[in-house]
């Protein structure tokens, strides 16, 4: 492969599937719907399994500050400054400036667990 992706998978452990589900959806957009096919129920991050993505799982995340960080895209137009509200009103939380780089821009916040995230909206197409 002369450009494999460099991420290939992630998984967030979460306490609370549907709530994570919950919040997943109302702050990305994601759809988003527990699979209990496998071993261990999963729900994958807007439905992308035949994609670069990641999953929801049951477990335990890490300690606040103490975990890998996740930047997820905030689909469809949407803003940082909308996400940020949306996290907070669903149990999450943001902190810090928003970051601007040549191809988006993020804050960092975290899930319902704790779990470190980047809200993160790309550089509309022109």
């Amino acid at each position: 492969m002369s450009n494999p992706p460099v991420l290939v998978w992630c998984e967030i452990p979460v306490t609370d599937m549907e709530k994570a589900c919950d919040f997943y959806a109302k702050v990305f957009g994601y759809k988003m719907e527990i699979d209990t096919n496998g071993p261990n129920p999963m729900a994958v991050l807007n439905g992308m399994s035949e994609a670069t993505a990641g999953h929801l799982y049951p477990g335990s995340p890490s300690e606040v500050g103490s975990g890998n960080t996740v930047h997820l895209a905030i689909l469809n137009g949407d803003s940082v400054e909308n996400a940020a509200k949306r996290a907070e009103e669903n149990g999450g939380t943001v902190g810090g400036p928003i970051i601007e780089i040549e191809f988006g821009r993020w804050q960092y916040g975290t899930d319902p667990d704790g779990n470190s995230i980047g809200l993160f909206e790309p550089v509309k197409a022109a």
